[in-house]
């Protein structure tokens, strides 16, 4: 399965002078289609809303990007949806022109098969050296600047690892690369601070809604010294993380604090 429209085209083509492909300038979120409806809509319109913000576009009609998304995936019982919003074209270099036209993408794909079996075995997490540089003016945007992901993710397939734990440049710990973490010490649920790096996941909101979480700054000697750890994003829900380099985890014991964050998973 594969679509994509851009616009109100069905197109997988987009003009070479778009500023999303000449400068990153642009947003996007990525989110479950589940009996066609998309999974926790209201977060992802949110997170949308705080990037065209912080980010200084123009305002998106919400509404009629509801009614396009509709359409997009009607009939679809278990697909990845993917929304890309640019500031479209023009502008002299840098400088965003006076009026914007958005580009606006909607991409489907097939759900990820491999979730479904990590919910049982849990997954296996290494540390990058890769780090996560600082800049407070985009922590928890999810920007169209992917590079520092893109040089994690390059780490983690030449060492053939299911994924790792990602630091910034003071050494703490913000997430994996492809997902928020929660951590678990005796009753008490921890996510990481992203005041300065790192991405606010829709699934990590949603699951913060429910739930006590205590957001705070963690290093990697506290990480390990945690009783549980999961990962968490829109597609995958909440996985259990088994081991992280030489530190085991009971996914027997992860299994039944997932219960109180996923009762009804």
């Amino acid at each position: 399965m594969k679509k994509t429209r851009i616009n109100t085209l069905t197109s997988d083509q987009i003009s070479v002078f778009d500023r999303g492909f000449n400068y990153g300038d642009g947003f996007f979120t990525t989110a479950k289609i589940s009996d066609g409806q998309v999974e926790h809509w209201d977060l992802h319109c949110a997170r949308l809303l705080t990037c065209q913000q912080r980010l200084g576009f123009s305002a998106l009609d919400f509404q009629q990007l509801h009614t396009d998304v509709m359409n997009f995936i009607r009939g679809v019982s278990l697909a990845g949806l993917k929304i890309v919003i640019t500031r479209g074209e023009g502008g002299r270099g840098y400088g965003p022109p006076s009026i914007e036209s958005h580009t606006i993408v909607l991409s489907m794909f097939e759900y990820p098969s491999h979730y479904l079996s990590l919910h049982q075995q849990g997954l296996e997490l290494e540390i990058a050296s890769t780090r996560l540089g600082l800049q407070p003016l985009l922590a928890g945007l999810k920007t169209l600047n992917r590079l520092e992901q893109v040089l994690i993710k390059q780490e983690i397939n030449d060492n053939h690892w299911q994924d790792a734990v990602v630091l910034d440049l003071n050494g703490h710990v913000i997430e994996s690369s492809m997902a928020n973490l929660i951590a678990v010490k005796g009753n008490h649920f921890f996510t990481p601070s992203l005041q300065n790096s790192g991405i606010q996941g829709v699934y990590l909101q949603h699951l913060t809604s429910q739930y006590a979480i205590s957001v705070c700054t963690i290093d990697l000697k506290q990480l390990l010294a945690m009783d549980a750890v999961f990962c968490c994003n829109s597609l995958m829900g909440l996985i259990p993380v088994t081991r992280i380099q030489h530190r085991y985890f009971d996914l027997e014991l992860a299994k039944q604090l997932k219960q109180k964050l996923e009762p009804s998973a």
